[in-house]
């Protein structure tokens, strides 16, 4: 399965709800089509960086989920239809995720074990932290150097 991130922008005028019923069925849409939704999150009414169908002003909320395709089309194709929606996007995060290890993460956080998953923590590889420390270094004695040539004149 692959793992998904949408984040849909909704009409910020539209009663509450109008809204909740849409983001129900955005939360029913994902198991329709043999996938499993991981996280909702619900970032509220921002203005927007531009004005999109006349509207400052859009209600946020983001979709953390797995599936295969058809969850994707059958998603926008919704959102193209309902005119409630402003804008969404689309992205693919991991093409090949373990379902089972996610749901697991997903239980254990659930039962306040207070286990982080990897989602919420993004880690760097041993190699990038190795090559930013030597170049961190690298610098510091650059600048050590500057400065004795500065202090000998």
């Amino acid at each position: 399965m692959r793992r998904y991130e949408t984040i849909v922008i909704v009409d910020a005028d539209v009663s509450e709800n109008d809204r909740t019923s849409l983001v129900t069925r955005i939360k029913e849409i994902i198991p329709q089509q043999e996938g499993v939704l991981i996280k909702e999150d619900l970032w509220g009414i921002k203005k927007l960086a531009y004005e999109i169908k006349k509207k400052p002003r859009g209600y946020y909320a983001r979709y953390d989920y797995c599936g295969m395709g058809p969850v994707v089309d059958e998603l926008e194709r919704f959102f193209r239809i309902d005119d409630r929606v402003l804008k969404y996007l689309t992205v693919l995060l991991d093409s090949d995720a373990d379902v089972e290890k996610i749901q697991a993460e997903m239980a254990a956080a659930e039962a306040g074990t207070g286990a982080e998953t990897a989602a919420d923590q993004p880690q760097a590889p041993a190699e990038e932290t190795s090559t930013a420390q030597d170049e961190n270094s690298a610098v510091a004695e650059a600048t050590e150097s500057v400065t004795d040539t500065s202090e000998k004149e």
